[in-house]
């Protein structure tokens, strides 16, 4: 007795989700573009032709990238801006008493030169033993677990084995959503108008929603997570909630959906209005009160 209104609801769903798709779509075309990008860190990402240097600057940029976007492109500048015209050849060159002597009284927020010392020599370190960040990033992925989890925790424990950067690199062990560790492989996996990629042997459809606020917010109006805090098993939630919609790139769509609330031009209460679908959520509320 129950097949058949299941069998209703999922078909309806399957509606439901390609109707979303083609919003989502819209969205993307509209605003993937690199003259939404300002302000943003990513733009320091295309400076740099040679993936050796863009991950090296990719990830200190999402380092960095939090507090007020004006003093993050500030931060991010000055550390860049010692290393040259290309950071790898900067850590080549360099020991750690050099690097000790460039970022010397560096300061931002919670970080201090202790922190973005260990940082930059944790690159250095990780760089002379695997090669390249994403060869590091992937020798954490040989365990068998999910890659994006095992090579992320492999990475940073790498990058930072007796925890020094302090604020600077999140733990993946814990609940923490680890917005700007996701942040940083989307900009560095991905490759389209916006995200410069670089990195060819991990594939998009692993990839994870990096959960800020914004996102947080447009995953629970989508009905993909009823969790109360954005923490790592609400990104998870949200991450396969789009990829239900689009299987092998699941945050394709999180930079022109951020667009709205960050910029000043672009209100979330219209991108609210526009997604919401009434039959998208309660058909997965109902899901979720069957889980239950």
């Amino acid at each position: 007795m129950n097949g058949k209104p299941r069998r209703i609801r999922k078909l309806r769903k399957a509606k439901v989700s390609r109707a979303l798709k083609k919003k989502l779509e819209s969205i993307y075309k509209g605003y993937n573009k690199r003259e939404f990008v300002d302000p943003d860190p990513l733009l320091f990402l295309y400076d740099y032709p040679d993936t050796r240097d863009r991950e090296i600057a990719g990830l200190i940029a999402a380092c960095l990238a939090y507090g007020r976007v004006e003093m993050i492109m500030k931060s991010v500048g000055r550390v860049l801006d010692t290393m040259g015209a290309s950071p790898f050849e900067y850590l080549t060159r360099s020991d750690a008493r050099k690097i000790s002597s460039d970022f010397k009284g560096f300061k931002y927020r919670f970080a201090g030169e202790t922190h973005i010392c260990a940082l930059i020599n944790g690159i250095r370190r990780v760089v002379f033993d695997y090669g390249s960040l994403e060869g590091c990033f992937l020798a954490g992925t040989d365990t068998g677990e999910t890659i994006v989890p095992a090579g992320l925790s492999f990475l940073t424990q790498s990058l930072d084995p007796l925890r020094q950067t302090g604020h600077l690199l999140a733990d993946p062990l814990k609940t923490s959503a680890c917005k700007r560790s996701h942040l940083y492989l989307r900009w560095m996996v991905r490759e389209d108008g916006v995200d410069p990629g670089g990195w060819k042997r991990v594939a998009p459809d692993q990839l994870i929603i990096p959960l800020d606020t914004h996102m947080y917010r447009i995953g629970t109006i989508l009905g993909f997570t009823r969790r109360k805090n954005p923490d790592r098993a609400a990104a998870l939630e949200v991450t396969q909630g789009f990829r239900k919609i689009n299987e092998k790139d699941p945050v394709k769509y999180d930079f022109s959906l951020t667009r709205f609330g960050i910029r000043r031009s672009l209100e979330m209460d219209e991108l609210e209005k526009y997604l919401r679908d009434s039959d998208l959520v309660r058909i997965n509320k109902e899901e979720s009160k069957e889980k239950q």
